[in-house]
């Protein structure tokens, strides 16, 4: 393995926050601040405050589904012996996003939005069927069910915030969610495999975004649950942005893996989607350390992608020198990769800990390759759900240094002082359609509190 040496003045370097904190966050606020406002302060600094955990929370689960929406609906299409596990595996997301809802609304609310949910996870179920059968008629039906279930949601949602959410933008931006997850099944069946990865990334970004919606949502409502913490500071920003892509890399890395495995037309375009992942990753590295840090990251992240092709390439061949060959580099690279980032954080994510995280990390994604091409699936989908699940610590962890390493550039509250009417129709903001969604679960929970409350009085 080529050994680089570690630039620690590059690693230091002034912040170029241009792709991570607004600029009009950094109002100093003067030396002299009372013990209010630095508390105020610290707080909005905190990348682990309970608003902040629960947009976490909800950006992991609800990324991951859209992710493994996608590739169920694949797995259907090719009618590989994987789909029931696959298919179990987004079961069981839901059921975690279900869980997500009762711990703020209740168990009842809980199973009443799992119910809504499901409904349109088998809608697509139906249309995969359809479209494998070439029954034009069963995939206009879905598609019938589909556009019934975003109006009846929409209804349903607008109702429960009182027209906070409104039903038109709602539909809107359910329509948004759908189109994003068919488009990547459409373009996949027809053989556009470029196109099927772009709509797959446009759809777990979005539900990203959908996340942070409701966390905004949810703390609005419920401000003395989350101790009048705010989800969209810059510091919880950071940590989200970290969040979305450290995941999307573990189930990026495991499918291209599957697809290296089984000599599929779309590996190609499957490892380029895991390029871009890292290439967004490099940005976000580069946009606090600078571009040359970023590149020198870009370096040592990308070697590790390689090493994991070679493990694959070498199963494929049975050659077992060249897989413990292939180990034997990532394990060089987790030592290399640990030295960067301790450098970078100055010392605040110690080697050794990273050095634990990182091996975890690579043995959940070798054993979720070593299961699949050994037929284990159902190993194969618990180690890739725990990969996904395990990039939220990295995540936690970089953010939390990072922010530690340089608080003046992330005071500020970001939260708006009225939630918006609507979220579409050429706003500036990089955020055009996210108060649109805040409903997805927030209604649904609403409303049965109000039934209650009717009930009771």
């Amino acid at each position: 393995m080529k050994k680089r040496n570690l630039n620690k003045k590059l690693l230091i370097a002034p912040l170029a926050f241009s792709l991570v904190v607004p600029t009009a966050a950094f109002a100093d606020s003067g030396e002299h601040m009372n013990h209010e406002n630095k508390a105020s302060a610290e707080a909005s600094t905190s990348t682990a405050t309970p608003a902040a955990e629960l947009r976490i929370t909800l950006d992991t689960a609800l990324t991951e589904h859209a992710f493994l929406a996608i590739e169920a609906m694949r797995k259907g299409a090719d009618g590989a012996e994987d789909f029931d596990q696959t298919a179990a595996a987004l079961t069981a997301n839901s059921d975690d996003i279900a869980a997500a809802v009762s711990s703020v609304y209740g168990e009842e609310a809980g199973a009443q939005f799992l119910e809504i949910w499901n409904s349109h996870i088998g809608y697509f179920v139906d249309y995969v069927k359809a479209t494998g059968a070439g029954d034009e008629e069963a995939k206009n039906a879905a598609l019938a069910e589909l556009e019934e279930y975003k109006k009846e949601q929409a209804a349903f949602f607008a109702t429960a915030t009182e027209d906070r959410l409104p039903e038109a933008a709602l539909v809107e931006g359910l329509t948004m969610h759908v189109d994003q997850l068919l488009g990547a099944f459409d373009a996949y069946v027809a053989g556009d495999f470029e196109t099927a990865y772009t709509h797959e990334r446009e759809a777990i970004h979005h539900m990203s975004m959908f996340s942070e919606t409701l966390s905004i949502a949810i703390a609005d409502q419920f401000p003395d649950k989350f101790e009048n913490s705010n989800p969209d500071t810059p510091a919880v920003d950071l940590r989200a942005q970290l969040n979305y892509v450290f995941t999307e890399h573990a189930g990026l890395a495991a499918m291209a893996m599957q697809d290296g495995a089984d000599g599929a037309e779309s590996f190609e375009q499957a490892a380029a989607a895991l390029t871009a992942n890292a290439d967004d990753l490099s940005a976000a590295v580069a946009s606090v350390y600078g571009e040359e840090a970023g590149a020198q990251f870009s370096e040592i992240w990308n070697s590790h992608i390689g090493y994991f092709v070679d493990y694959v390439k070498a199963t494929g061949a049975e050659d077992a020198e060249a897989q413990e060959a292939a180990k034997a580099e990532l394990d060089e690279y987790i030592k290399e990769q640990a030295a960067f980032l301790d450098t970078a954080t100055q010392g605040r994510v110690p080697a050794a800990d990273l050095e634990e995280g990182l091996t975890a990390h690579v043995d959940q994604l070798l054993t979720a390759f070593d299961s699949y091409v050994a037929g284990d699936y159902e190993t194969a989908y618990g180690s890739i759900r725990e990969a996904y699940a395990h990039m939220t610590m990295p995540a936690a962890g970089l953010s939390a240094a990072i922010v530690d390493q340089f608080p003046d550039k992330f005071a500020g509250e970001a939260m708006p002082e009225e939630m918006p009417q609507t979220g579409l129709g050429g706003s500036e903001s990089n955020m055009p359609y996210l108060w649109l969604l805040a409903g997805l679960m927030l209604a649904a929970l609403t409303t049965v509190a109000a039934l209650r409350f009717r009930k009771q009085s």
